[in-house]
């Protein structure tokens, strides 16, 4: 089990952080509404190979039958494996080469809630949360929790949809019958 939680956790992390560090410079170009959009959409490309691994799991080392659970094992291993991944790319990125991305994307709260034409009493509470939110990012406790909150609910729930599809349980016998056959 561990040569399959490895192969397709590490492939799945590293085409994660991969698809991440090509990504994130072009988040200034793209702009974060549609960095989302982007940013989410490779973390279910790279969640893909939780399927995968299940079913190499199921068919190579299983037997070709897996129990609910043990293919929710599976899976949740490697999307685990697949977000320290995501976290330890992000924490390089944003620490080393994008120290300034706090402040633009403060920058672009304020004014999507400037926009959103809200009182002057929430937006000053709204731009207090901004700033405290700036000054926790900086921890690097708090950045990676809050980090591995973003892919990890995307491969719990590709985990468990796999889990559910690639369950296979032995067929049973019919039980033969120790009654002679009349003529």
């Amino acid at each position: 089990m561990r040569k399959t939680l490895l192969k397709y956790g590490l492939i799945s992390g590293l085409l994660c952080a991969a698809m991440m560090a090509i990504a994130t410079p072009l988040e200034d170009r793209v702009g974060y509404n549609h960095g989302y959009y982007i940013g989410y959409t490779l973390i279910v490309l790279s969640f893909l190979l939780v399927f995968f691994g299940i079913r190499s799991y199921r068919e190579q080392e299983s037997g070709g039958q897996i129990t609910f659970t043990k293919a929710f094992a599976v899976g949740i291993s490697i999307t685990l494996i697949t977000c320290v991944f995501y976290v330890l790319t992000w924490e390089i990125i944003y620490f080393n080469f994008t120290p300034d991305f706090m402040d633009k994307y403060a920058a672009f709260l304020v004014q999507k809630a400037h926009a959103s034409g809200m009182s002057a009493a929430a937006l000053q509470a709204q731009l207090a949360q901004i700033e405290k939110m700036k000054v926790l990012y900086n921890n690097v406790f708090y950045n990676a929790a809050l980090t591995f909150l973003e892919p990890f609910p995307v491969g719990l729930a590709i985990t468990l949809l796999s889990a559910a599809v690639l369950r296979k349980r032995t067929q049973k016998q019919p039980a033969s019958s120790s009654l002679p056959v009349s003529d």
